[in-house]
């Protein structure tokens, strides 16, 4: 019974809104439980928000990766300007640029999930039979579920941590490292989104007899 209370509990921290009890809350095993479900809901949740909004399916992840990586290049192209040019230097310019580094990584990891970029060893599987194919397409789904339960888990609890103590990013007067860390459970919601879009089209696959595997090309299309 104790499970379900630390559950109750972390349901009732979200709701006082209170970054302590969150933190607080987040550190039992119950976490597990509800980031399973947090992350099984919500991918299924932004999956028929894509549906519904293809511009949305189209674009999210590459939008925000494009305005990241624009944003870090400025930084770093007027840090430069600012420093032999102006002889001088903002504090933030070193620390902002890893941090949206890492938005960029975490939404382009959700992103090329889709587009089945990582590791997939297509010319290994192309030779296997139909049912090896569909097998290791849904161990593919489950392996990736597992570990975007993994991260939202861990970076959650960091993101709380971080609010909890109020921690500002180095060089600014009142910017919290939280916001920056709150993208990557985001991200990691939308990887699970993402894993279930090609688990649909694997099945939708498998029933019509269209192929099951195809050759990934990073930076391709949906």
């Amino acid at each position: 019974m104790e499970i379900w209370s630390d559950i109750g509990a972390i349901f009732s921290a979200f709701a006082s809104q209170d970054s302590y009890e969150i933190r607080n809350a987040l550190n039992t095993d119950a976490a597990w439980i509800v980031g399973t479900l947090a992350a099984a809901l919500g991918g299924l949740c932004v999956m028929w928000i894509y549906s519904k909004v293809p511009l949305l399916d189209r674009h999210l992840e590459r939008t925000v990766m494009v305005w990241s990586y624009l944003a870090i290049a400025f930084i770093i192209f007027w840090g430069v300007v600012d420093r032999f040019v102006f002889s001088n230097q903002q504090p933030w310019s070193t620390t902002i640029p890893p941090l949206l580094f890492m938005v960029m990584a975490w939404f382009g990891a959700a992103y090329n999930v889709r587009l089945r970029t990582h590791l997939s060893f297509a010319e290994f599987r192309t030779i296997m039979p139909r049912g090896g194919q569909l097998a290791c397409l849904i161990l593919d789904a489950a392996l990736w579920f597992i570990f975007a339960v993994i991260v939202l888990v861990t970076t959650s609890r960091v993101t709380a941590l971080s609010a909890s103590n109020f921690q500002i990013v180095l060089g600014t007067d009142d910017l919290m490292q939280w916001w920056f860390l709150l993208t990557a459970p985001l991200a990691f919601v939308l990887m699970v989104a993402r894993v279930f879009e090609n688990l649909r089209d694997d099945l939708a696959n498998w029933r019509s007899g269209a192929p099951l595997i195809k050759q990934a090309v990073i930076g391709g299309d949906v």
